[in-house]
């Protein structure tokens, strides 16, 4: 019975101080671990071929590819944090309370740099789509990066100071060693769920609503024999072309990273705490993680670009003089 109860620990030498395992059968422990250890490499390896691609060719270093590059990044630093989720399969945190507040601390910069990068992108094609004449003059390569920059220096100032006590004074929290727990209070909890999820979420969807409306009509325009004569110039039929393409495939980038984050928010307003060594929870960020292994599959899939750039990328040619001098987008 005594050695029964301390395969249950995650201290067994603590005895009732210890927090108790979550217990899987070594079957289904290995194949989470394995799932989960191959979702994080492909996370990194394929964020890290389009930070890569854009800051190599010359070509894709255009405004709204710096908005990729910046997703490109937090999806990259996603896939690094998924390490830390595998060693939570069976519910135990080895590492301490100052790694693990640390850990909240980071994961909810990048958290907060994706939403924040989702908004700009969001902004970007709604620009392109309903001013497309003034899209040039007010998005440019400059303003994008200031932008940016605000975006992951507001992404970083704003955790730090509401896990300002977490991290001061390392679980203070928990209620048994081996758990990973932080808490805010109420008004810092509600300013965070309104900042970070409701307010930005709702600026997202209303802008790619209005973009939706203009894309659809512009793109009846362009089949319709009445404003054949308007678009005779095919560097404009070319351009506005594009950037409906860029808008559809953005846009389903959008949809699935809401798909993915909606879930731990909804988990959040029912009042649960951010506990890591719950199922529901552990799933919920698992979901969330796994959207960023999703974005650059999309590229793959929707941007010819991003292929030729992997082609270049695989075939050692980047290392060649002058090869982000390439022809990328034709």
């Amino acid at each position: 019975m005594t050695t029964f109860e301390e395969t249950e620990l995650c201290f067994p030498h603590l005895l009732n101080s210890s927090c108790r395992k979550i217990m899987h059968s070594h079957s289904a422990y290995v194949f989470i671990y394995l799932i989960l250890s191959l979702i994080s490499l492909i996370t990194v390896t394929l964020n890290l071929l389009v930070i890569i691609s854009i800051s190599h060719f010359k070509q894709l270093h255009t405004p709204t590819n710096l908005l990729l590059l910046s997703l490109a990044v937090s999806d990259c630093f996603v896939g690094l944090l998924m390490l830390f989720q595998i060693m939570l399969i069976d519910g135990c945190w080895f590492l301490g309370d100052l790694i693990c507040a640390l850990y909240y601390v980071f994961a909810y910069i990048v958290t907060s740099a994706a939403v924040g990068t989702m908004v700009l992108i969001s902004v970007d094609r709604y620009v392109a789509i309903c001013d497309p004449l003034q899209y040039p003059t007010k998005v440019t390569q400059r303003r994008v990066c200031i932008c940016v920059c605000v975006c992951w220096i507001c992404s970083v100032l704003f955790p730090c100071q509401i896990m300002k006590d977490n991290v001061e004074q390392p679980g203070r929290y928990k209620s048994c060693i081996g758990e990973c727990v932080i808490v805010v209070d109420n008004v810092t909890a509600i300013a965070d769920l309104l900042l970070s999820f409701v307010g930005p979420v709702t600026v997202i969807i209303v802008l790619y609503l209005r973009v939706f409306v203009v894309a659809v009509s512009q793109a009846r325009a362009m089949r319709s024999n009445i404003t054949a004569l308007t678009l005779q110039r095919s560097g404009k039929v070319t351009a506005k072309k594009s950037e409906l393409k860029a808008a559809r495939t953005l846009g389903v980038v959008i949809v699935v990273f809401l798909i993915c984050l909606c879930p731990y928010y909804c988990v959040t307003l029912r009042g649960q705490d951010a506990l890591l060594n719950t199922s529901s929870i552990t799933f919920v960020i698992c979901l969330f993680y796994f959207n960023s292994c999703l974005n650059p599959i999309i590229y793959a899939l929707f941007y010819p670009w991003f292929r030729k750039t992997l082609k270049h990328i695989v075939t050692l040619q980047i290392l060649k003089p002058g090869s982000s001098e390439a022809s990328i987008m034709k």
